[in-house]
């Protein structure tokens, strides 16, 4: 395998909103523990959605973003989603401007389409999301069902990496 880095798994959320930085949190305990190959890139991007489209422009076959993603499940229970990303040309001209005004501080959904727009969104884009318990303003921590989750999205991350690694090598013979 090259020195190109294939897939990028970015953690994205609030810390400061308990339940939110769930994404934050599995990348950090991700990058603690080292163990998927080298083609893999893994980035907090916390709340700053442009900085997730800048690192795009490296060119990725794969994005996986973590998040805190509400379902009305179960707290705590994760879902692997394919994510549908808008065309921006779809919007009028003054949700344009709006979609503009701000960002700096994006939601991953408009950093999506930004990326999109200028043709560095990956083919395939995932989202590991974690149905949250609590989202209280300012407030440190994860709560009990959510933090008990983060090992489980570490595992299925690393076991979707192998898979796709196995896929992949499978398709080039």
């Amino acid at each position: 395998m090259s020195g190109k880095k294939h897939i990028l798994i970015s953690g994205v959320g609030n810390v400061l909103h308990q339940d939110d930085g769930f994404g934050v949190e599995v990348v950090r305990q991700l990058e603690k523990k080292n163990g998927l190959p080298d083609s893999v890139e893994i980035m907090e991007t916390g709340i700053g959605g442009i900085h997730l489209v800048q690192e795009l422009y490296n060119g990725y076959e794969v994005l996986i973003l973590v998040d805190a993603v509400l379902r009305d499940r179960e707290a705590g229970q994760l879902y692997l989603l394919e994510a549908d990303v808008p065309d921006i040309n779809e919007f009028s001209f003054d949700e344009k401007s709006d979609f503009l005004a701000d960002m700096h501080f994006t939601n991953p959904s408009r950093a999506l389409m930004l990326a999109k727009a200028l043709k560095i969104l990956p083919e395939k884009v995932y989202i590991l999301g974690c149905q949250p318990a609590a989202y209280q303003d300012f407030d440190l921590g994860l709560s009990e069902e959510v933090f008990k989750a983060v090992p489980y999205a570490i595992e299925r991350l690393e076991s979707w990496v192998e898979q796709y690694y196995k896929n992949k090598e499978n398709s080039d013979q």
